[in-house]
């Protein structure tokens, strides 16, 4: 299981980002990497997809041609991935686990892409906008719907994916055409069911979309899962588009899974749903809690109070997010890769605000935080926007990010106390606890002007002075024979306080 609380809080690292570079060097920059990371206070890392794209070495891994090729094969043009080969992959994996920490894989089981074979496939055209109408008869296209995977040569699995194992594609090489079609097959009328309800049903999402009612297609995926589990023992899976596919394959796949491993390894769905509560909890209610899920109520706020500054009422950031509601089950996120600057659900948060965030995320009792890579390392890069135009994006290394990890990992311990009682400026306390000697901390956030609150940190504390971790507020404060101390933070800006000394 994973490491949340207890002797350890856990936390994540979110190891990519979408314009890391292409040069292959990822998986050896984790291995270097793992041991820093691991003094810093990471717990686990997540990896981007491992398997061969349809891209070759350009693929940030979403667009998955071969589950079975880890950078082995010469196929797609390439035979490492954008990340590397298998043997630096592995070498990853080991690097992360030797230096104590847990190995996420990021696993893309939603669709394939980038076909080997064509084939007449009879399929119907469907409204993009209303997936449930169609706007065609039956007629034949021609689909690259026929995986042989040619450069593995049967290596591992020799299964050959076909028309019959997809639900829909969304081109016709016969005429070139770019549309959504729902192929007839023998597994169902039209698409599987699925939690969301937007464009009349959302199973198709992009490329060769998975058919789960096709049981060959089932015992496949869960053939390749122990495959990955016994080459990698990974400890956790981030599902990716989990919105896409029926919860009842998830539960499945993760049953058959733990079962077969004997781990009740750590699993995370991608269901992005920002400002939508009711449909994340509509979806752990489907899969029973088996999986967490990134809490996309709660980064939708953040992202609201980055922009409207004092405007934006602190003492609601946790209202309608799933870290309040289901805290157990939140991952919770100030942003990653798909919604970093020029992506497709680009949603950033402005700069000022970025430590204020992480300083919601790591410096509680709820919720399961994860940090997102450029927030660590940094990034600068060049794409076209949505208008068509190009733009440079510098995403520098999040102030304080270091010493917010520190603060988790040292004081962040013992009962919590809350005082969201201000539009401009909340604050909290956690106590501390015998087994972590010097720990206990009090937070103070402010979007405004400058604050103050005071605030109890416990008795354990009395006569004790407390001062800022992050060097931003001035001074000491002493805490009193309540338990008690008057705790600063300057205006746009947050305070973490600390016992003198720790």
């Amino acid at each position: 299981m994973v490491i949340r609380m207890g002797m350890h809080n856990g936390t994540i690292l979110q190891f990519f980002h979408w314009y890391y570079p292409t040069d292959g060097s990822l998986w050896k920059k984790i291995a270097a990497e793992a041991g820093r990371l691991a003094e810093m206070g990471f717990t686990a890392i997540w990896l981007p997809p491992a398997s061969k794209g349809t891209n070759g070495s350009f693929s940030v891994g979403y667009d998955v041609y071969d589950l079975y090729d880890l950078g082995e094969f010469d196929q797609k043009g390439s035979v490492r991935t954008k990340y590397g080969t298998k043997d630096e992959f592995l070498a990853a994996v080991k690097a992360i686990h030797d230096a104590g920490m847990q190995v996420y894989l990021d696993i893309v089981l939603n669709h394939l892409a980038g076909g080997d074979e064509p084939e007449l496939v009879c399929a119907r055209k469907v409204d993009p906008e209303d997936r449930n109408k169609f706007i065609s008869e039956p007629y034949d296209i021609e689909a690259f719907t026929k995986f042989t995977y040619p450069g593995r040569n049967g290596k591992y699995s020799s299964f050959i994916w076909d028309f019959h194992c997809f639900t829909g594609v969304d081109f016709d090489n016969k005429t070139k055409e770019t549309a959504i079609y729902s192929i007839c097959n023998d597994y169902g009328e039209g698409w599987e069911e699925v939690i969301d309800d937007e464009k009349g049903n959302y199973d198709y999402l992009m490329y060769d979309d998975v058919e789960f009612r096709n049981q060959y297609v089932r015992d496949e995926l869960k053939k390749w899962g122990e495959w990955l589990w016994n080459l990698t023992h990974f400890d956790g899976v981030r599902i990716d588009a989990v919105k896409h596919m029926p919860p009842d394959w998830e539960n499945e796949w993760l049953d058959h899974m733990r079962k077969a491993t004997g781990k009740e390894f750590f699993a995370v769905g991608e269901y992005w749903a920002p400002g939508n509560l009711p449909l994340l909890l509509k979806y752990i209610d489907a899969t029973q809690g088996r999986m967490s899920l990134f809490d996309a109520s709660l980064h939708h706020n953040l992202v609201a109070a980055s922009k409207q500054g004092r405007d934006f009422d602190l003492t609601a950031i946790f209202q309608d997010t799933l870290v309040a509601q289901k805290p157990d089950l939140a991952v919770t996120v100030a942003t990653n890769h798909d919604t970093q600057p020029l992506q497709a659900l680009e949603a950033p948060l402005d700069n000022w605000f970025k430590p204020l965030a992480y300083a919601l995320l790591l410096l509680r009792d709820a919720g399961y935080p994860c940090v997102f890579y450029t927030d660590v390392y940094g990034a600068s890069y060049s794409d076209k926007g949505g208008d068509g135009n190009e733009y440079h994006i510098d995403m520098p290394v999040v102030e304080h990010i270091g010493e917010l990890m520190q603060a988790r990992k040292r004081f962040n311990y013992g009962p919590q106390r809350d005082w969201l009682d201000h539009a401009n400026c909340i604050g909290w306390t956690r106590e501390g606890d015998d087994e972590h000697p010097g720990s206990g901390c009090a937070v103070l956030i402010s979007n405004g002007d400058e604050g103050f609150k005071t605030m109890e940190v416990g008795k354990r504390h009395a006569g004790r002075k407390f001062v800022d971790w992050l060097k931003m507020a001035p001074g000491a404060v002493t805490i009193d024979s309540e338990g008690k101390g008057e705790f600063h933070v300057g205006g746009r800006s947050v305070a973490v306080w600390v016992p003198e000394g720790s």
